[in-house]
């Protein structure tokens, strides 16, 4: 079997984090999200995943996350035949496959343009692919604006640096009559610690990017309005999780304040 040598910026590598996590979780025998193709994909690669040091915390809470937000897309597919659904940031996920979206749906992958280039070469598909720096404009030039549109941003928050990410919302939401934006939120401890983690010390990634209230995205001027705030330790899904996190977990759930900490996935109407 061929195996694929990856050469890409610290940044562009996280998605060898998510995607291992992925894969470990779709080994589990009662894995959360059930990737069996990031499983595949994790196997072709030649690297070192161990220097990442991914830990089972790690593990189902990536797994947890994305099933979370692929039931919002699939919601927002159903809801709005021939959508348009972006993914931004999105490495090497699996998300279009997991979902399976009609054909009138147009999906557009987004990404650095040398992460694109790795994803047409290891995760062929029929989404459309856009290589662009989100933290420029004029990349939306191409993808259609007459249609509702759902728009998903996973792990990309805090790893966008001063208010690029404001913008970048802005632009979306003008962009389309209509949608929705989902996120896994972070809030500006947990964005501060995420640098102390083993995983981001091993990659060198300073990340910085949070907010603590839910609805501070609404002072945008993006047009946003919460719909949903899910804490992840209070997901159906934590009891699949392995002792002692199972437990860590459920006592975490009792504070609010402290399950917001950790992860969390936010839908805004627009």
């Amino acid at each position: 079997m061929h195996r694929w040598r990856p050469r890409l910026g610290l940044l562009q590598e996280t998605l060898l984090l998510t995607l291992y996590a992925r894969a470990l979780d779709a080994g589990l025998p009662g894995p959360i999200l059930g990737d069996e193709l990031s499983a595949e994909l994790a196997g072709r690669i030649d690297y070192d995943f161990g220097k990442l040091k991914v830990k089972p915390s790690l593990v189902v809470s990536t797994a947890l996350r994305a099933r979370m937000l692929d039931d919002v897309v699939r919601a927002f597919v159903t809801a709005h035949p021939g959508c348009v659904v972006l993914d931004l940031g999105c490495g090497l996920d699996t998300r279009m496959r997991r979902c399976d979206p009609p054909p009138d749906v147009d999906w557009y992958d987004v990404d650095f343009p040398d992460v694109v280039e790795v994803r047409s070469e290891q995760l062929p598909g029929r989404s459309h692919l856009v290589g662009a720096d989100l933290t420029g404009s004029g990349w939306l030039a191409g993808v259609p604006d007459d249609r509702p549109a759902v728009i998903v941003a996973e792990g990309l928050l805090p790893f966008m640096p001063g208010d690029s990410f404001q913008a970048m919302t802005r632009e979306l939401t003008r962009h389309f009559p209509s949608g929705e934006f989902a996120i896994n939120g972070y809030t500006r401890f947990a964005a501060w610690a995420m640098k102390y983690h083993p995983t981001i010390r091993a990659l060198g990634i300073r990340a910085a990017q949070g907010f603590d209230d839910a609805r501070e995205p609404e002072s945008w001027s993006a047009g946003l309005e919460l719909v949903e705030e899910q804490l992840l330790t209070r997901a159906p899904e934590v009891a699949r999780f392995p002792q002692p996190l199972r437990a860590l977990t459920r006592l975490t759930a009792l504070s609010t304040a402290v399950s917001r900490q950790g992860a969390r996935v936010l839908r805004y109407r627009f």
